[in-house]
């Protein structure tokens, strides 16, 4: 087979999945090219020999589109589809000192420099509420029968179609849309491990993987994390040849807290080594959609060849925080997913899942993380210069690829529950290191979000946790 026919069955194929739908617009020659490193020539051919078989049509000036006469085609992904009968049968801990900070954060006039969310002013949430009170008025949508997994189809088709513009073609059929990414993680957890398993994640790491790993009864062991270029892969294949690791989490994307991101030679490299001793990778990527740089970065999935890698993720980071709304690409472990979604959450709510759904569909969602990527960029900055300048001297600080968190390493001297404590009284949040370890290893940490729009009352909350920062040094 030439690479324009592979390059045309692949599309058809999407067509038929109804990952596009008569009148969709697919990608652009020059897209399309780039996103498969072919040549534009070979692009053309294929969507020529599409448009032959009545699949495409082409628009002066507008590129191709997917033809009413592929409709007879696709699979009808507008139903929910009957799925197999269901059986229904009859030592960490840092849980207590996130949920006392994220208490924290809502305390009246304090600067949430410590909270783990994006500021709701960068969200379109009045066109969502939008959307959300025209689907709240359709009878048709009520009850909980519409909120049953895998979850709603259309916003499955957009969530395909999202990934697929990303470079990593999915079939809409193995998503399964869940209540936030931390369902998600909890779900993928449970399917592949079970309470008393040892499960390998990255140091520091993002507290809601140790929350997951506590609710299910399982143990944690930390492997170190390079601040540019994440676990260590070397010491995770020496762990592995000591002891029975179950699973492991990482989040190999703008880490939360360290913000880097991994290369893509050492992607491969990870998902090798787990892939050969059949270890199943958890892989958070929350924060996918908001990097700094060119491009959009490659997943763990896109190199998994055995469908050992489960990927999470949701809006709640680059649409909103309010609704809750995440899903799974859970590989081989999708039947079991589904089944652990319906026994522990029995579906998701469908109103907010046909929101974001419209607002993908219709309202410019790439232009609204385009703005979103270059002020967090020009954010990070100016925290960075600000932490430089008034914290102690021997401070370090983290070179985040993109996301909305620092993370700032403070001299040894310095306690950061007596900071955070300290801030707190002055009415300043921060991020505590003791929340992102199941040890004491980063006492003297703490993490600042800098997605809070700039103003004086921002820039004199850092002043002053730096002031606090080297009184607590001396």
């Amino acid at each position: 087979m030439n690479r324009y026919e592979k390059l045309a069955e692949d599309i058809e194929n999407l067509i038929r999945k109804g990952v596009y739908r008569p009148g969709d617009r697919i990608l652009s020659v020059r897209q399309a090219s780039q996103q498969h490193r072919i040549s534009i020539t070979t692009v053309i051919r294929a969507y020529l020999l599409l448009e032959s078989r009545g699949m495409l049509e082409s628009r002066p000036q507008s590129g191709y589109f997917v033809s009413q006469r592929a409709a007879g085609s696709q699979d009808d992904t507008n139903e929910l589809r009957p799925t197999r009968p269901i059986a229904v049968s009859a030592s960490v801990d840092v849980s207590r000192l996130v949920l006392s900070t994220l208490r924290s954060i809502s305390v009246d006039d304090a600067v949430p420099l410590g909270s783990p969310y994006p500021d709701p002013v960068l969200f379109p949430l009045e066109k969502l509420n939008r959307y959300a009170s025209a689907a709240g008025r359709n009878k048709s949508l009520r009850g909980v029968a519409n909120g049953l997994p895998p979850g709603n189809p259309n916003l499955i088709r957009q969530i395909a179609r999202r990934h697929l513009e990303n470079g990593m073609a999915v079939d809409p059929n193995e998503i399964i849309v869940t209540v936030g990414a931390t369902e998600a993680i909890n779900l993928c957890l449970q399917a592949v491990a079970k309470p008393g398993d040892v499960i390998a994640v990255e140091s520091p790491t993002f507290y809601a993987m140790l929350h997951a790993i506590e609710r299910s009864g399982m143990k944690a062991i930390e492997v170190a994390t390079h601040p540019e270029y994440g676990i260590d892969v070397d010491e995770l294949a020496g762990i592995i040849e000591t002891q029975k690791i179950s699973a492991c989490m990482v989040m190999p994307n703008f880490q939360n807290p360290l913000g880097f991101h991994m290369p893509d030679e050492r992607k491969r490299a990870l998902v090798e080594l787990l892939n050969d001793a059949d270890i199943p990778i958890i892989e958070n990527g929350v924060y996918n959609e908001l990097y700094f740089g060119e491009s959009h970065p490659s997943t763990l999935r896109s190199y998994d060849k055995k469908g050992m890698v489960l990927h999470c993720s949701s809006f709640s980071k680059s649409l909103t925080a309010e609704n809750r709304i995440g899903w799974a690409l859970p590989g081989r472990y999708r039947d079991e997913v589904e089944k652990l979604k319906f026994l522990n959450t029995l579906a998701t709510p469908v109103i907010p899942q046909l929101a974001i759904a419209e607002f993908l569909e219709r309202d410019g969602y790439e232009h609204h993380l385009r703005r979103l990527r270059k002020y967090f960029a020009q954010q990070a900055n100016l925290m960075r210069t600000l932490v430089t300048r008034f914290f102690p001297a021997g401070t370090r600080i983290s070179s985040p690829a993109g996301g909305y968190v620092l993370w700032v390493e403070l001299p040894q001297q310095v306690d950061s529950m007596k900071l955070y404590q300290l801030a707190l009284e002055n009415g300043i949040t921060i991020g505590p290191g003791y929340m992102f370890s199941i040890t004491d290893s980063y006492r003297n940490f703490i993490r600042l979000n800098y997605s809070t729009p700039w103003s004086g009352e921002i820039e004199q909350a850092v002043m002053t946790v730096g002031k606090l920062a080297k009184a607590c040094a001396r």
